[in-house]
């Protein structure tokens, strides 16, 4: 699969007007689902968590965060990965909109290479076929980020916002389907 080259826009009620675009290039290459992240914009308009940091793996996304939410056609249960600057990661299995298994089944980590520039933050995953939610149909992702600016507000960045206020779990959200998967 070629790669496809995707423009994720900020939330309308959340803005983060330094940041000149967020892009993500998605592509499969054997048995690894290849994500590359490219935010452009200068990084002190933003808080960035520093590499090798602990945060709440179950808050990663309440900081600067790349995210990727994965589900099937047809089917109600989801997987949510979190990618932080830290080098962090967390992922997370759902048998139903916000509907968190617990205790969460041993998901397989992902590659992440973090890259900081003045002028951007790039990210490259490597997610293992195993990652991805189990069973027939076509994958549908949501490609997601959450942005810390500096004075402490979010800004909500997505390939497709749901109406009214951010939710990265919503059904509408998971546009992107790769057939193949």
């Amino acid at each position: 699969m070629s790669p496809l080259h995707l423009k994720l826009s900020a939330h309308r009620d959340f803005p983060a007007p330094a940041m000149c675009g967020l892009g993500v290039a998605v592509h499969l290459e054997g048995e690894v689902l290849h994500l590359d992240y490219q935010l452009q914009g200068p990084l002190d308009a933003l808080r960035v968590p520093e590499s090798g940091g602990q945060l709440d793996p179950d808050r990663l996304w309440a900081h600067t965060c790349y995210e990727l939410f994965l589900g099937r056609a047809g089917q109600e249960a989801y997987r949510e990965y979190n990618f932080s600057p830290t080098g962090q990661w967390a992922g997370f299995s759902f048998a139903t909109y916000r509907q968190r298994v617990v205790p969460a089944e041993g998901l397989p980590g992902p590659r992440c290479t973090w890259e900081r520039r003045t002028d951007g933050l790039a990210l490259q995953v490597g997610l293992p076929m195993a990652a991805l939610p189990p069973g027939p149909g076509t994958l549908q992702l949501a490609l997601t980020t959450v942005l810390e600016l500096a004075d402490g507000q979010l800004s909500y960045w997505a390939l497709a916002h749901p109406p009214g206020k951010p939710d990265f779990h919503h059904p509408a959200g998971f546009v992107l389907t790769l057939p193949d998967c």
